[in-house]
């Protein structure tokens, strides 16, 4: 038989728990993390929690994408999937990403300035920044650009989205936005426009024209963001009067 390492054969030192008290939940490797979440058994043959955080890495890596961003959106049915990971250890990794992703876009009950680019993608990224389909949502705004909310519009699929300008200004007007911010994600993390990403733009800003409810900017979400008003003329040849 094979001897594993075992928690207690490890120095105090170097046990993410300690560590995590020692120095910081920010200084730990994922796998130490993770460990920390599984806190697996310490019986001779079993893997020791640190090496089952470092063996699921391993295995999501296998998938072509970096192992965070497939936990992202991981279920805990394909969490099931690696040997050793049963409902317990699948259920806590996935209510731990699920609260840091909470945490990440908890914000103070004073209204929120969405007064950049960034302020708007910190917004929405829960939402739509890492799903594996297209995703397009309209940020509400009011008079002074302060959120009033977010809501996805349509889902589509991993290289097409569909919304119409009726969809996105339904919501609006019902919410009682004065200006709207859009925005969509592109799975393939390439956030250059495509052709029907600047019509949908167009038909867009013309519409915010007609309503007199100005559309702030569009925004592309993947590995980084783009924001078509910074990078097209459209807000020149369709002004928005904000």
């Amino acid at each position: 038989m094979t001897y594993r390492l075992r928690i207690a054969d490890i120095p105090a030192s170097e046990r993410p728990r300690e560590r995590l008290l020692e120095i910081g939940a920010k200084n730990l490797a994922n796998a130490e993390l993770l460990a920390i979440l599984l806190a697996t058994g310490q019986g001779k043959g079993k893997l020791s929690a640190v090496g089952l955080g470092q063996y699921i890495l391993q295995e999501l890596s296998q998938l072509n994408r970096d192992p965070l961003d497939v936990l992202r959106d991981i279920t805990p049915a394909e969490l099931m999937k690696i040997p050793g990971i049963g409902p317990a250890k699948a259920t806590t990794i996935v209510a731990a990403i699920e609260l840091g992703k909470r945490a990440f876009l908890f914000r103070p009950k004073e209204r929120v300035s969405i007064d950049c680019p960034e302020s708007a993608v910190a917004a929405l990224s829960h939402e739509i920044r890492w799903k594996p389909q297209e995703h397009f949502a309209t940020v509400l705004l009011d008079v002074k650009n302060c959120l009033i909310g977010t809501e996805v519009i349509t889902i589509g699929t991993a290289t097409e989205t569909l919304a119409s300008p009726a969809e996105v200004f339904r919501t609006a007007i019902r919410q009682g936005a004065t200006r709207i911010l859009v925005a969509h994600n592109h799975p393939s993390g390439n956030t250059e426009p495509s052709d029907s990403d600047i019509f949908l733009t167009e038909q867009l800003l013309q519409a915010g024209q007609f309503l007199n409810v100005p559309v702030v900017d569009h925004l592309i979400l993947g590995d980084d963001h783009c924001s078509l008003r910074q990078t097209t003329n459209l807000w020149e040849r369709y002004p928005q009067g904000d």
